[in-house]
This record gives C-alpha cells, sequence and structure tokens, in this order.
C-alpha cells in the first residue's frame, strides 16, 4: 500500500518534465530521492555501496522500483572532487564517465557535483527549525558562511552571496595538515605519525579518524581495549557514560573546533560555521555543551573576532538534497535565475529618468506583454517615445530592444522561451528578423533538451553498416533528404534520394536486407510514403524515419528520430520543422563520422603531408 501510495504522489509531479531523481553518495551510503516538485521529495532510500561495483548498477538498483516513472533529468552529490566528465572514486574502486552515465540512463540531464557543494548551496535556504546553534553570536546579512563536515571524510566547503544569488565553493580543505592544540592532541598525532607521514584534519576529523583517537587515547592512558566503531564510540560516550569514549568525543570535538575557526578566519564566515556530515548530529545536544565552541573562540587575539561568528549543527535529514536539487533547478532554468533581470529592474528603478521609470513599470506589471509586443506598443502603452524604450534598454546593458527581451525571455522562464512570437505587420524589420530568430532558437533548444539519444545510436548503427541509404521525402522536407543525400555519398555510402510518389514505390521494391531508407515528413502521415515504407521492410531493409513521434510513419519504422514541433505545414509553409530535421541529418553524418570504419572516410587527401583536412566542421582536428 505504501509503494502505490508513493507511486500515486509520483504522478502528480509539480514539474511539467516529471520526477527528478536526486541522489547523495558518499564512501559507505547512497541516498536517492524522486524530486516532484519545489521543496517536495519522494521514495527516498538509502543503499548501501558495498552492495554494488559500480555507479550504474546503484542507479538501476533504486530506478528499479520506479519502473514506470519516466525520468528526465537527474543530479548526484558525490563524496569526491568532481572535475570534467571523467570521475575516479577516492573512496570506491569506481570510475565512469557522467556523459556515458547520462546516455545509460536514457537521461537529457545529468550533474555531477560534490557532495559539500551541494551541502553549501542547500544552507541559504534552510530553516531555524533544520539547524541546532552551538554558542553564541548572530549571523551578519550577505556574508560568506562556511561549511564542514566529518563523515567518512572531512567535506569542506563554503557560500559567497552574489547579486545573482550564491557561489559555493569546490574546497578540499579537509586535507589542510592537523594542528594539535595541547599535548594530548600531539599525542594522537604522534600516534598517526606511525602510519602515515602526512597527517591531514580529514584522518582524524572524522568517522574513521574517531576510531584512531580512541586508540591513541587507550595507548596513552595504559588501557587494552577492542577496537569500537565511531557509532559504538559515540553510543559509549552518551549511553554507558564509559570514560574513554566520552574522552574521545570531547577531543573530537575540540579538534573539530579549531579546524572550524580556521575555516572561519580564512574565508570571514560572518554568515556562521555550519556543521555537516554524519557523525556530529548522532552527538545531539550533547554537543552543545562539548570543548567544540570553546576551542573555536579560542584563537589569542582573534577571539574576539570569532565569538561574533554563530556556529550550527545541520540537523535535518538529507539535507544535501536541497542542495543538489537548487543547483539543478539553476542549471535547467539557466544560471542567471527565474527573477534575476526583474530584480535588477526593479533595483534600478530609481536610478532611471521619470520616462524610462514609465517603461520599467510596464516591464514590472505586464512581463509577458513586454516580451511579445513591438516597441511601437511598448511606447504606446508606456506613454513614451519608441527612443525612450531604447534608452530604458541600453539603462540596464543591453544594445537594444532585442537583446533585452531574449535575456528577459530567459530571466522569466529559466531558459529562451519555447513559443511562436507572431510577426504583425506594424513590425519593424528589427523586430521580425529578432521573432524569427527568437523562434527558432527556442525550438532547437527545447529539440536539443528531448533527444532521444538511444534512438539515434541506432540509426547511426544502421547506417555506418549499410550497403545502400535512400532517402525518401516529399514537399518541404524533399530539401532535408537531398542534404542528407549529398552528405552521406562522401561516406561512400551509395545513395539516392527520391520525392515523387511513383518512384518511392519502385525504389522500395529494389531493397534488400542491409539496406536503409531514412523516411522524412512533418506530418508522417502521406499515403504515398507509408506505401513504400512498408514494401521497404516487406524487402528486408530497415527505416529510420524523421517525424513526429505518435504518427503512422513513426510507428512503421525501425527507428524514429522524433521531431515534435507544433507546426501546421498543411496551411503554412514549413520553417522550424525543417530545421530541426536538417539538424538531425548533421548529428547522424557526425555520428557516422566517428564510427571507426568510417574514419577515413572523414579525411580528404591521403596523408597530412598531402594537405590532409576534416571534411566534418563539427570534429576537432
Amino acid at each position: 500500500m505504501r509503494q502505490v501510495e508513493v507511486e500515486q504522489k509520483l504522478g502528480r509531479a509539480a514539474f511539467a518534465d516529471g520526477p527528478r531523481l536526486l541522489a547523495d553518495i558518499g564512501a559507505t551510503h547512497a541516498r536517492f530521492a524522486l524530486q516532484t516538485g519545489p521543496g517536495e521529495y519522494q521514495a527516498v532510500r538509502v543503499l548501501q555501496c558495498d552492495d554494488y561495483t559500480g555507479i550504474v548498477p546503484l542507479l538501476r538498483s533504486y530506478l528499479a522500483d520506479h519502473p514506470d516513472i519516466n525520468l528526465n533529468h537527474g543530479a548526484l552529490a558525490l563524496a569526491n572532487p568532481v572535475h570534467g566528465d571523467y570521475i575516479r572514486m577516492t573512496n570506491r574502486d569506481w570510475q565512469f564517465s557522467t556523459d556515458e552515465v547520462r546516455r545509460e540512463l536514457g537521461l537529457h540531464t545529468l550533474l555531477v557535483v560534490n557532495d559539500f557543494t551541494a551541502l553549501a548551496m542547500a544552507i541559504p535556504g534552510l530553516k531555524p527549525t533544520d539547524l541546532m546553534q552551538v554558542g553564541g553570536g548572530a549571523p551578519a546579512a550577505n556574508s560568506v558562511i562556511g561549511v564542514l563536515g566529518p563523515g567518512t571524510g572531512l567535506g569542506c566547503s563554503g557560500v559567497i552571496p552574489t547579486v545573482d544569488g550564491f557561489v559555493t565553493l569546490g574546497s578540499e580543505g579537509g586535507h589542510n595538515n592537523f594542528a594539535p592544540a595541547d599535548e594530548r592532541e600531539y599525542a594522537i598525532l604522534q600516534y598517526a605519525w606511525q602510519t602515515w607521514s602526512h597527517v591531514s584534519n580529514e584522518r582524524l576529523i572524522s568517522g574513521p579518524g574517531m576510531e584512531i583517537i580512541y586508540r591513541a587515547l587507550a595507548r596513552r592512558n595504559g588501557l587494552h581495549v577492542r577496537d569500537l566503531t565511531s557509532q559504538q564510540i559515540i553510543s559509549g560516550a552518551l549511553k554507558d557514560k564509559d570514560a574513554l569514549c566520552i574522552e574521545v568525543l570531547e577531543c573530537f570535538s575540540a579538534m573539530l573546533g579549531g579546524a572550524a575557526a580556521n575555516l572561519a578566519v580564512t574565508l570571514g564566515s560572518f554568515g556562521g560555521i555550519f556543521i555537516g556530515g554524519g557523525i556530529v548530529p548522532r552527538m545531539g545536544d550533547w554537543f552543545r555543551t562539548s570543548p567544540f565552541r570553546a576551542r573555536f573562540e579560542a584563537k589569542g587575539r582573534f577571539s574576539s573576532y570569532l565569538a561574533e561568528i554563530p556556529t550550527y549543527v545541520i540537523t535535518t535529514p538529507n539535507p544535501a538534497f536541497y542542495g543538489v536539487a537548487t543547483i539543478l533547478s539553476e542549471h535547467l532554468r539557466g544560471r542567471s535565475g527565474a527573477n534575476t533581470l526583474m530584480e535588477r529592474v526593479q533595483t534600478l528603478l530609481r536610478e532611471l529618468t521619470p520616462a524610462e521609470q514609465r517603461v520599467a513599470q510596464l516591464v514590472l506589471e505586464q512581463p509577458r506583454l513586454v516580451l511579445n509586443e513591438p516597441i511601437a506598443d511598448i511606447a504606446r502603452l508606456a506613454e513614451v517615445s519608441q527612443p525612450t524604450v531604447i534608452r530604458f534598454c541600453r539603462s540596464l546593458g543591453f544594445t537594444g530592444l532585442a537583446d533585452f527581451k531574449l535575456k528577459f525571455a530567459s530571466s522569466l522562464t529559466g531558459a529562451i522561451p519555447v513559443r511562436h512570437s507572431q510577426v504583425r505587420i506594424s513590425d519593424s524589420t528589427h523586430d521580425l528578423s529578432a521573432k524569427v530568430v527568437d523562434n527558432t532558437v527556442s525550438a532547437i533548444l527545447k529539440f536539443r533538451d528531448q533527444l532521444d539519444v538511444r534512438a539515434i545510436d541506432r540509426a547511426i548503427a544502421l547506417v555506418a553498416k549499410a550497403k545502400k541509404v535512400e532517402f525518401y521525402a516529399m514537399g518541404n522536407s524533399r530539401v532535408v533528404g537531398l542534404d542528407g543525400q549529398h552528405k552521406f555519398f562522401r561516406f561512400r555510402i551509395p545513395t539516392a534520394s527520391y520525392g515523387d510518389s511513383h518512384l518511392l514505390s519502385l525504389a522500395a521494391e529494389l531493397l534488400q536486407p542491409g539496406d536503409v531508407v531514412i523516411a522524412i515528413s512533418n506530418s508522417g502521415r502521406l499515403p504515398e510514403l507509408l506505401e513504400a515504407v512498408d514494401t521497404a521492410r516487406a524487402a528486408g531493409a530497415d527505416v529510420i524515419a524523421i517525424t513526429t513521434s505518435q504518427s503512422p510513419l513513426a510507428k512503421k519504422a525501425s527507428v524514429c528520430l522524433a521531431v515534435d514541433h507544433s507546426e501546421d505545414s498543411t496551411t503554412f509553409l514549413s520553417m522550424i520543422s525543417r530545421i530541426l530535421q536538417l539538424l538531425l541529418i548533421d548529428i547522424l553524418t557526425v555520428g557516422i563520422s566517428l564510427d571507426e570504419q568510417n574514419k577515413s572516410l572523414v579525411l580528404e587527401g591521403k596523408g597530412a603531408a598531402n594537405g590532409q583536412r576534416l571534411q566534418i566542421s563539427h570534429l576537432d582536428s
């Protein structure tokens, strides 16, 4: 019953493109959730990393519980430095390419970020009920925040406020050298030196580090004890009142206080220091009276400096979900954020001339109207001249109205909007040009996010090994077929293009197994084309359809490369759909050129000495 309820909640996702996969993957545990809307997290589950051989089996295990959920976007917080596409984990024998994992899972978007970068991004959105303050101090507004978290390792980051929101630091500060503050801590450092020549904060201020402190203090105190895990040490101190375990927690807390103080003075963290990770929250209220805060403020001449900085323990479960969800959301809507430009207009309002202020008020009160109306109507509605509208745009740093509209649309929707701005008779050449370009760019970006990469892979594989490729396209799509014929012929693949309804069926009858037909149609419903495709399939040929995904042509094809842009080609000339079809031809062309057996055909000339050059402009020379 519980699983049914979860699936029902997921079915009512607030995001138009479905739930988003979130994960916080540490060295020991991997926590998963499906975000169904802003602040809504469902199907939370914790898996043991030791049970899996790699990142893909781990992800597939979680997703196996939700086979009917259509996922388009995902983001992973990883306890590992993240630089570029290829990731080699330091705490596990796992390595992977982010893009290969994305393709494997069939996602449009997959982000991988450092786990403490995600935790840092979560902090600005935390509520007082999500935190436990330790000691005094109060956060200063718009100030830097420091983040420290002992778990399997010691995570470290910072949050810097900007006019656009927040920037997080991808830091590995946990690997700073450990600095003992008294004779007892020096004895612990000497114990650690027996194993490592370099002892970082992470070696001691972490779960495994707590276990090292326990063994070191036992030796120092002349005690013979069995090894305990960090969880057993915490339990021994708080429940059993074991003297050695209590000493370990006191020593650990003091060390953490010293590391937190170093971070605070390094960053100038007057927004506060926040303690995350899995170790400290287990100590509960005991941590309030631990040596942590006293050591934090014990900074000699800078004691008063640190006394003003508050320190908090993050007590809410799975806080990294909030941060990684925020990072994914900002990525999907554009880094500038949803309302940044609106806020900028509001901020600069008083600095504008009275006439420009009237334009600004129109922007703030009726943003969609400003987005879609020509300059003459904007000027009329604001009761200003057209040059005043241009001056308003330039006061905000834009070159003119078209530039302002493009950035304004991105600020409102998070990306260049997918919409059709109708060209009006009154539009200037400048406005009609901007609308045509904007409409096309918008459609291309939506098309990019909806690409079915698995279908593209299958199509590339079919064409790469084809004995013969024939393009079947009629009407407006004929030019796309001719473009494909011209490009594929350069790969020495026997290629033909047919656009006559009578010739389509005749050509299809001559096909054999191993041949490929690429059928292109906006509607996917032309009877002559459908008949020719049936004939080709009956002859044993494969059919790649470039058409709308729900059309009869798509259902008859071996592979469908979907173009689902709404355009009434029966009434109007096809414009944007044709561009998207041409893009698919280009994608196939580049994909074929990367195929091993076609590499030599991508080059003109017989060698580098003879002026060998690439034929494909997208390829790196």
